[in-house]
């Protein structure tokens, strides 16, 4: 059925006419199809019927329909589908192209531009598409030909290296179940994903990841990829109202805290400074308040739901909200030793030692890349 947004740049008349053609090539239209009458579509569309009119004279006059007094107005034959997608891949183009000329006259550099493109792109994703389930599988074998399973913390690069391997790779098919780093080391000991993220701290050496790995995978070899290192700390709203400063802080009577799911990296780390400095759960307002991604947790602060998250400064750059550094640790992707030489890893670890990757993380905000796809084996 054909719908038109009356706030798009693009005129009316000329929406029918990409609907009706992407219609035809997608095989959604046939020939014989009738279309809706001039005037009840432009009743039902709340526009002026000359507007119905000229669409359905240009689509006529590329032979796209035909009308007579008999039929109506009907489909006439299929069209070209690569010359439809083409002309839409390009409409797409021009679309971005303003505010993409812009950023660069202002002097932001295409790492800083496509970082932002990023970044606004997982603060929609975040809102709208909730991430898919984890499907359970046996033995470690995918489900498809060519699919990626992953599971653990979610990590705004991660998003971006999503983005990346997409478009490079648009034969893959990528599942990302963002469950908690605990959570994801165990779909993984399971067979249930193929590629884990994880940043967990181990309380007693104070090293990240590689303690837990040797004592969760008794006589299993597993290959430890680095994804970046990265500020966590207080997500607060603009100007820092509060005046928050420290993990003790959090305890304030009357603060309202967001947390993440138990299990995942960020709620370990905050655990570990809670005990620390003495601080009972309990007294914290919000403590069982969780959220299952960073963006969540920001989204949470700005939105007003509570006064302070534990989070990325990458998120809180997302959506305008200030930042205080609290702790700096290692964020590593872990999969079976030998499957990172096999399809699909070896594309993910190709795609994430590249230049461009690194520099596009590192303008995210927040993150140091200089150990960004570095291996150890254990």
């Amino acid at each position: 059925m054909i719908q038109v947004d009356p706030f798009n740049d693009v005129p009316v008349y000329q929406q029918i006419i990409e609907q009706v053609r992407l219609g035809v090539a997608r095989g959604q239209l046939k020939p014989g199809d009738k279309l809706e009458p001039v005037r009840q579509l432009a009743e039902r569309l709340a526009v002026n019927p000359s507007t119905v009119a000229r669409a359905y004279q240009l689509l006529e006059h590329d032979g796209i329909i035909e009308t007579n007094r008999r039929r109506g107005s009907v489909v006439a034959r299929s069209d070209d589908a690569d010359a439809v997608l083409a002309l839409r891949e390009n409409r797409l183009r021009s679309i971005v192209e303003r505010p993409l000329v812009e950023a660069l006259a202002q002097g932001y550099s295409p790492e800083e531009v496509a970082a932002a493109f990023e970044l606004q792109l997982a603060v929609w994703r975040e809102r709208r598409l909730p991430a898919p389930a984890l499907v359970a599988g046996r033995g470690g074998s995918q489900t498809r030909p060519y699919g990626l399973r992953f599971a653990g913390s979610h990590d705004l690069a991660l998003e971006a290296l999503w983005s990346r391997l997409r478009q490079a790779h648009p034969e893959l098919s990528i599942t990302a179940s963002y469950v908690g780093s605990l959570d994801g080391l165990l779909a993984l000991l399971h067979g249930e994903a193929g590629l884990v993220g994880a940043h967990i701290l181990d309380e007693a050496t104070g090293e990240y990841n590689l303690p837990i790995l040797q004592r969760l995978f008794l006589g299993q070899r597993l290959c430890v990829v680095t994804l970046a290192e990265r500020e966590q700390g207080l997500i607060v709203p603009p100007g820092n109202p509060l005046g928050l400063a420290a993990w003790t802080d959090l305890a304030r009577p009357g603060l309202r805290f967001v947390n993440r799911q138990p299990g995942s990296g960020t709620r370990t780390l905050l655990d570990h400074h809670l005990r620390l400095a003495q601080i009972a759960a309990g007294s914290i307002s919000g403590y069982d308040f969780v959220v299952p991604t960073h963006l969540a947790a920001a989204a949470a602060v700005q939105e007003g739901q509570a006064d302070v998250a534990l989070g990325l400064y990458a998120a809180a750059r997302a959506y305008g909200l200030d930042f205080v550094p609290l702790a700096h640790e290692r964020y590593d992707l872990i999969c079976l030793a030998g499957d990172e030489t096999r399809p699909p890893l070896d594309a993910v670890l190709t795609m994430l030692r590249t230049t461009e990757f690194r520099a596009v993380v590192a303008q995210l905000g927040g993150y140091d890349t200089r150990h960004t796809g570095e291996t150890t084996c254990i």
